[in-house]
């Protein structure tokens, strides 16, 4: 590693700003998923138990650099004293005298959380004056918000280059896993690429392509490959005008001995709901009227074959509609195989991005799976291979 984490910190006595990301989902002044704030809350307790005094850094929304009252951070207080189990003393800015006050004040066994950085049209240009003012609240920088981590911004990148840097808790596992799964993988590594649009995740294939033994393709990306390649999808979701991107894309598969894995079978209907009336067809065909909403049991028979002789899964996207049932089988069933060889100790499997996220816990087998990543664009950033500056920061 190239990175410091906690545990090379003298923390003791000293003012630890924490960039989180607490970025939670709010309904009438209530917390309805509190999940980013529990998986900061190991690094929290780290530094208090080190006698450290954690100074929280968080965005909170888009308030475009205008203080929105409706978006201030003290409105999650009850919620991280409850994930800390400690007080919680909120500063109404992150930089200033006032801010300055509260962070000299701080008491061992107190977390300090600082109001919205984004309030600050400078966050988001990396401002160098704004980092300097957020560094003198404190004498160490710990960056434990992956999920803002490809993005330049003061509180994520001009500040670790002011102050002692390190990664936290949630960091730290997060780097670790993504090194695991394509930085120095077991083989074959297998990726599962889904989602709507192949344009939206041209960087992504590229880069896996020359990386990995397998790439599932699903969901309406599966679609775009099935037309390329000449067959009839009727309806179905797909760029049609990614043709030529597409044929490029497995002939490089191709000279690289890369296996890309497209459906066999398809599930097919005329309309977009719940149990529509549907059938089963081999892949190239699809009735002029149909739709195709999911990968059929030949497909999900191979996918299981694929994950049985891979050593590392790394996941990103649904093979179908998997928010409509019956058009969920082939990800739950593709996610509970992997769940079930995860168990074993067979693979070691690595997922993240939104709809992943919803799709692995709808199935049940989110649990299981070695690492699931919350963060959307720098899960999928780093699996394009980018540098991620909020990670090159702590270097």
């Amino acid at each position: 590693m190239s990175w410091k984490t906690l545990d090379d910190m003298d923390l003791n006595g000293k003012r630890v700003l924490v960039r989180v990301d607490i970025n939670v989902p709010i309904v009438d002044g209530v917390v309805t998923d509190s999940t980013r704030i529990r998986r900061i809350a190991p690094s929290v307790r780290d530094i208090l138990a080190a006698g450290g005094k954690p100074i929280l850094l968080a965005h909170f929304g888009r308030p475009g650099g205008e203080r929105r009252e409706n978006l201030s951070l003290n409105q999650l207080i009850p919620t991280l004293e409850r994930a800390f189990e400690t007080r919680v003393l909120f500063a109404a800015d992150c930089v200033g005298a006032g801010a300055q006050a509260a962070a000299d004040a701080l008491q061992p066994g107190e977390v300090l959380l600082l109001e919205n950085t984004r309030f600050h049209a400078a966050e988001t240009k990396n401002d160098p004056d704004l980092a300097e003012g957020m560094a003198k609240l404190g004498e160490i920088y710990c960056n434990d918000a992956f999920s803002a981590a490809h993005r330049a911004h003061s509180s994520t990148e001009a500040i670790a280059r002011l102050l002692p840097a390190c990664a936290g808790r949630l960091m730290q596992a997060e780097l670790e896993a993504l090194k695991t799964a394509l930085g120095a993988p077991n083989r074959p590594v297998t990726a599962v690429v889904g989602g709507a649009k192949v344009s939206s995740k041209l960087e992504l294939l590229g880069n896996l392509i020359e990386k990995v033994d397998y790439l599932i393709i699903g969901g309406g990306m599966a679609n775009t490959f099935l037309a390329a390649k000449g067959m009839n999808i009727g309806k179905s979701l797909a760029e049609r005008i990614m043709k030529e991107t597409a044929l490029e894309i497995m002939a490089k598969a191709d000279a690289l001995n890369c296996k890309i894995i497209l459906p066999k079978d398809i599930v097919v209907a005329e309309k977009f709901e719940s149990h529509a009336p549907h059938l089963i067809v081999d892949a190239d065909h699809c009735p002029d009227e149909g739709m195709i909403l999911d990968a059929g049991p030949e497909s999900i028979a191979e996918i299981s074959r694929v994950l049985e002789s891979s050593k590392t899964l790394i996941w990103n996207g649904p093979l179908g509609a998997f928010e409509l049932e019956p058009f969920d089988a082939a990800t739950n069933a593709a996610a509970l195989k992997a769940a079930a060889l995860t168990r074993s100790g067979q693979i070691v499997s690595v997922a993240g991005g939104g709809d992943t996220v919803a799709a692995l816990n709808a199935s049940g087998a989110a649990a299981d799976f070695t690492y699931i990543s919350t963060a959307g664009g720098a899960f999928l950033e780093w699996m394009e291979g980018k540098t991620l500056p909020g990670v090159a920061a702590l270097s």
